[in-house]
């Protein structure tokens, strides 16, 4: 789910710097749900909440959470209907001289990959939560793939690719022909119209090198 962080309270500079990124990649943010994120702010911070909704929902976002504030701030979302989160503390462990050691802890179970062979159609959306997605088939204009890891698409990739959705930047995305709309690597992301024609139609891997996205054919 995209998320706003607000790093700033003047919701008109806010607004225009969102709208510049929602010019270049509309249908990523189409009706899309977004959590406005305040925590990097202080908590008596005074943001004119309504008026950041407003926009973005007339950028064709859909508002749903509020993450940290103040409890002014919080009154305020809950009005609106907001979602209200917030990080957990991590609760302290107190060891006394008599208690026994705690057991390690188990392996996670192993993960394993979501497997797609049917071909993904114009307003599909797929999404591997906790694990890769594979593709057997070519993904079609409109279509959108999402995984919490690694995408492998066997297929013509021609719609929208988001891997490493929760934030994970090591993730990559490997596909043997690509053409899609937007490309995306934990939020960071690339269009149709930004593809280096070297890489268009070949078979390619897209990683994070540092804050940059590569598309790199092999």
């Amino acid at each position: 789910m995209p998320i706003v962080r607000l790093r700033s309270t003047d919701m008109m500079t806010v607004a225009a710097q969102l709208r510049r990124s929602v010019e270049r990649a509309p249908e990523f943010f189409r009706r899309a749900p977004v959590v406005i994120d305040v925590s990097a702010l202080p908590d008596e911070a005074e943001i004119n909440l309504a008026y950041l909704l407003g926009q973005l929902q007339q950028m064709g976002m859909i508002p749903v959470a509020l993450r940290g504030g103040g409890p002014a701030l919080r009154e305020l979302a809950a009005a609106q209907r907001l979602a209200l989160l917030a990080d957990a503390p991590v609760p302290e462990t107190r060891v006394t001289e008599t208690s026994s050691p705690p057991p390690p802890p188990s392996p996670p179970p192993p993960s394993k990959a979501m497997l797609v062979t049917q071909p993904v159609r114009s307003g599909q959306r797929i999404y591997a939560r906790g694990s890769d997605l594979v593709v057997l088939a070519a993904v079609g204009y409109g279509a959108e793939i999402m995984a919490d890891g690694h995408i492998h698409v066997y297929g013509t990739l021609r719609g929208r690719a988001l891997a490493g959705v929760h934030g994970d930047k090591g993730c990559r995305i490997f596909c043997r022909d690509l053409q899609a709309e937007l490309v995306s690597i934990a939020g960071h992301y690339r269009i149709s119209e930004d593809l280096d024609e070297a890489v268009r139609g070949r078979t390619v891997q897209v990683y994070m090198r540092d804050t940059a996205l590569i598309i790199e054919a092999f």
